[in-house]
């Protein structure tokens, strides 16, 4: 199963050949970041790709270290506590850059940078969840307006005073995972997501398997029990001949399926179901008179 810190490991390795994508990238790691003056962030693979891309864009950088100001540290599964690192950085050093103008290849660095230093990703399996987390709704806004350029559609909700930008579809989030160059991400989540649906059609074709099944079973025990009492009473030697050649090949295959007797008996499957039915009917019924039940059944085929 895909790990979430397997994709942005993934991203972190990715380092661009041309200057203007990786002044991009970084740009996108300031423009997600929540503090001011660098990159503050949770993971290692994150920080190590600030210092390098802004290592070779010759740009001035500190850190990274531990954040001993403005920051909680976050709690791991086993209680343990994370603390932020930060890389110093000062936006202004990595010059202008817009997204207006921008070529297509650095609006994907962009969003690489914006994912890997403030989305949260969760490939859990009820389902994949990504989160962008800002101060204010205006940014919030703006990026899900850049991943909608970008045939992302997310959503924004309001959590605890932060505006939460988020993709939850299984197709959005798989476009951001190509959109961003997380290749090899992509195949792992799309094999999963494949295999899930295959194991839930397979689910559903096994249950309606198991149903009809169940009333095949309930159907023909009804049917043997039927012809059981007309034989008792001796009213199944006064039958049809076609109903008598019902019973009897029921008798000899007491767990088929109407199919299977139809073929047997050489009629319709319509046919089966009906004389089979009508078997139940008669030794149900309160009418002993051999006569009336011949009346009444004269009309099934022989």
């Amino acid at each position: 199963m895909l790990v979430a810190s397997e994709v942005k490991g993934e991203l972190a390795r990715i380092v661009p050949a041309r200057a203007c994508c990786r002044r991009a990238e970084l740009a996108g790691l300031l423009w997600a970041d929540r503090t001011v003056g660098g990159v503050s962030t949770f993971d290692h693979a994150t920080a190590r790709i600030a210092v390098q891309l802004a290592t070779l864009l010759g740009v001035e950088v500190s850190g990274p270290h531990p954040a001993t100001r403005g920051t909680r540290p976050a709690r791991t599964a086993h209680g343990r506590s994370r603390h932020h690192l930060v890389v110093g950085l000062d936006e202004s050093s990595i010059g202008p850059w817009s997204w207006r103008t921008a070529p297509a290849c650095d609006r994907r660095a962009f969003l690489r940078g914006v994912l890997l230093g403030g989305g949260s990703v969760s490939l859990a399996a009820h389902g994949p969840h990504v989160e962008f987390v800002f101060r204010d709704r205006a940014r919030a806004d703006e990026l899900l307006a850049r991943l909608a350029a970008n045939d992302v559609h997310g959503g924004l909700l309001e959590r605890r005073g932060r505006w939460v930008a988020y993709l939850k579809g299984r197709e959005e989030i798989a476009t951001l995972l190509q959109l961003t160059g997380a290749n090899r991400g992509l195949l792992d989540f799309e094999t999963s997501r494949v295999g899930r649906d295959v194991q839930n059609r397979l689910n559903r074709l096994l249950n309606a398997e198991e149903a009809n099944l169940g009333r095949t079973v309930r159907a023909a025990d009804r049917q043997l029990q039927a012809i059981a009492a007309l034989d008792r009473s001796g009213r199944l030697a006064t039958l049809s001949e076609g109903l008598r050649a019902a019973a009897a090949e029921r008798r000899l295959q007491p767990e088929a399926d109407l199919d299977t007797l139809s073929g047997a008996l050489g009629v319709s499957r319509s046919a089966t179901n009906y004389r089979l039915r009508r078997l139940v009917e008669l030794a149900e019924g309160d009418d002993h008179d051999p006569a009336a039940t011949r009346e009444r059944t004269r009309r099934v085929a022989s």
